[in-house]
């Protein structure tokens, strides 16, 4: 058996971490051209408190919603609804085709789906005895 050439090399390596997102993206932007990603933050308050918000990015003609939080109080009033019109809103402002968001079983798949958005994807078992939905929402004009 030959030793392997390599050396793997595990945990925060700021440099190495450098290296592999510049090569990624210059490899993506010879196949697409740019794709520039913009970061994307809207946040409700009553009063000067925050009440919920959401924020991502946006990229590849997709806007990427990471988080989107409502205090207890505040679900079930419209105000998810007119977050995610917000940021549709945005999306298209950014001239993106969608949008993507993913959400757990114990979170709020229904919710996202009464507002238009379909599963496109399960992982089960994603916490243990849950799942993960990969969700996305398609623009028009």
């Amino acid at each position: 058996m030959t030793e392997s050439p390599y050396s793997l090399r595990q945990g925060a390596d700021e440099a190495a971490m450098q290296v592999v997102r510049q090569g990624l993206e210059a490899f993506n932007a010879e196949q697409i051209g740019d794709y520039a990603y913009a970061d994307f933050q809207l946040y409700a308050r009553r009063g000067d408190q925050v009440v919920g918000g959401m924020f991502g990015h946006s990229g590849m003609g997709w806007l990427y919603i990471d988080y989107l939080w409502l205090d207890g109080h505040e679900r079930g009033q419209g105000l998810g609804k007119h977050l995610l019109q917000a940021a549709e809103g945005e999306a298209r402002k950014r001239g993106c085709v969608g949008v993507f968001l993913y959400t757990y079983s114990f979170q709020a798949p229904d919710f996202y789906q009464k507002q238009g958005f379909q599963i496109m994807g399960v992982l089960e078992e994603c916490p243990p005895g849950h799942q993960r939905y990969y969700l996305k929402k398609a623009l028009k004009g």
